[in-house]
């Protein structure tokens, strides 16, 4: 029998920004915590990679609410942050620009620019637009996430936020069908089910960017780095490629986690920022009762994406500050599902940040949706030995991205020197979501209790944090590691930590 290798006080398993912040709390709070991570580079979606000398993100590409004194500023100020991160403000007076059909639409920051900017295209209907940023404003005031205040993330201020898709309530904002679908343009950014997903998860990440929009400059692992780093000097420790196989219990809780590789390691305390359904499967215990398995597999999962990385000749594309969202035709918004004959009908495309000022862009990702059904045959392959039919498809797929792009843009297509792909499979690999997945499970305002999955479980020391939990996003995630943390630390002292800041 292998002996444990070391007993600590917190064990986590993955380092995406939800393993992380958990890390960061406790360690900050005098708990002894390890991170295991499967990959050699940690962060999960905030992992980065370079080709030809330029870095891209992978998931977090903008950041709202970071002006001193909203949510995010704080957030970043407690976490130790602003002086490692560097970040460089969108154009406040359209930083989502949106063509649907031709015809474009700007997002603003601030409630009267918002409102302002978008009436310019809507005069008839200032009141609903108004109507609609207020509401936002509303329910994410509401909430644990805005409001900081004492009071417990679990209790449901207001059960209609659940019970009400994001579509229902932007519906009950106007009655012009085309302002509809303005609101509901930013899709990309939660993979929105029509008549299932909840307004709450519009409303936050919509006044979440109304208030301010940043993009990270040099890459987003600036984030993981950072927080490993503070994670570091009050003790904790990191372990990278560090695949953790197994969650073991005796017959009351968790002891410990055995490794890909054998080795185990004890702790009082065990989190997975692993997907839940993932996760589920590395613990045979009894203790999780059938029932509570069988709920979990069954939540439906987000949609993937197909992204295509650009590197651009030098000085030869202006750099945009702004994020571009385009969709073929009205009905092409939040539409997953279509034949590859079609491809694409949208998509949401970005430029890097090298510098806080930027002239030109060196690098660019355009990003669409991709069921994983697209790739399914090739799903048990691995990472560089897909085959070259896959190869080929990738090509096909990422050829149709960058004309399509031309159409909109004339001329890129001839300023682009390299272009690299990623797949569902590649999400899937890097990020351990289940079939790439970008935000995780669906929640569903039909199956609301159903589809929420708490961070507490019937193994009475061992915890879920990350995307799935709370929401998805830089502030989702945030608040559900605080979720997390409060567990083994009262959230009394933590908001007060946070509100001190």
């Amino acid at each position: 029998m292998v002996e444990a290798e070391y007993k600590g006080d917190v064990i986590i398993a993955g380092s995406g920004l939800g393993g992380l912040v958990c890390g960061y709390i406790l360690a900050k709070n005098g708990y002894k915590v390890s991170i295991f991570e499967k990959n050699h580079q940690i962060g999960g979606c905030l992992q980065t990679f370079t080709r030809k000398g330029i870095k891209f993100d992978t998931g977090m590409h903008y950041v709202g609410s970071l002006d001193e004194g909203q949510i995010m500023h704080k957030f970043f100020k407690y976490l130790n942050l602003l002086n490692d991160v560097k970040i460089s403000s969108l154009d406040r007076d359209g930083f989502d620009v949106i063509s649907i059909g031709g015809d474009i639409y700007k997002y603003a920051n601030g409630i009267d620019n918002f409102v302002d900017t978008l009436a310019e295209k809507f005069p008839n209907n200032k009141s609903d637009i108004r109507l609609y940023a207020n509401k936002i404003k509303e329910i994410a005031d509401a909430s644990f996430i805005y409001n900081l205040q004492n009071v417990n993330p679990d209790v449901v201020v207001d059960k209609d936020i659940f019970a009400t898709s994001f579509n229902e309530f932007i519906d009950s904002c106007t009655d012009n069908p085309k302002l509809r679908k303005v609101l509901a343009a930013n899709m990309f950014l939660y993979a929105g089910v029509w008549d299932k997903t909840p307004v709450y998860v519009q409303a936050h990440l919509n006044n979440f960017y109304i208030q301010s929009a940043y993009r990270i400059v040099g890459g987003s692992d600036s984030v993981a780095f950072s927080l490993a780093k503070s994670i570091e000097n009050l003790g904790g420790k990191i372990y990278k490629k560090a695949e953790v196989e197994e969650f073991v219990c005796d017959e009351k809780r968790m002891t410990k986690i055995r490794l890909k590789d054998g080795r185990t390691f004890e702790a009082n305390y065990f989190i997975s920022n692993i997907h839940p359904q993932v996760t589920i499967n590395k613990i045979a215990s009894p203790l999780l009762r059938n029932v509570y398995r069988q709920r979990i597999a069954s939540i439906e999962n987000s949609i993937s994406n197909f992204t295509v990385f650009l590197v651009f000749k030098k000085n030869s594309v202006k750099y945009s500050n702004y994020n571009f969202y385009f969709y073929e035709n009205e009905e092409a918004i939040g539409l997953e599902k279509y034949d590859l004959k079609q491809f694409p009908l949208n998509y949401f495309y970005i430029h890097q940040a090298i510098d806080t000022d930027n002239e030109y862009a060196q690098g660019a990702e355009v990003m669409t949706y991709m069921s994983y059904d697209c790739v399914r045959k090739w799903e048990n392959s691995t990472v560089g030995k897909r085959g070259e039919d896959y190869e080929e498809f990738k090509r096909e797929c990422a050829e149709k991205i960058i004309n399509k792009l031309n159409e909109h843009f004339p001329g890129i297509k001839d300023c682009i020197t390299n272009y690299y792909t990623s797949s569902p499979l590649t999400y899937r690999d890097y990020t351990a979501t289940v079939e790439g997945a970008m935000y995780g499970v669906i929640k569903d305002k039909n199956l609301p209790m159903q589809t929420r999955i708490s961070q507490r479980t019937k193994i009475p020391n061992f915890y879920f944090t990350g995307q799935n939990i709370n929401s998805h996003g830089m502030l989702g995630v945030i608040v559900s590691a605080i979720s997390t943390a409060s567990e083994l630390v009262p959230k009394e002292k933590i908001i007060s930590d946070i509100n001190s800041c």
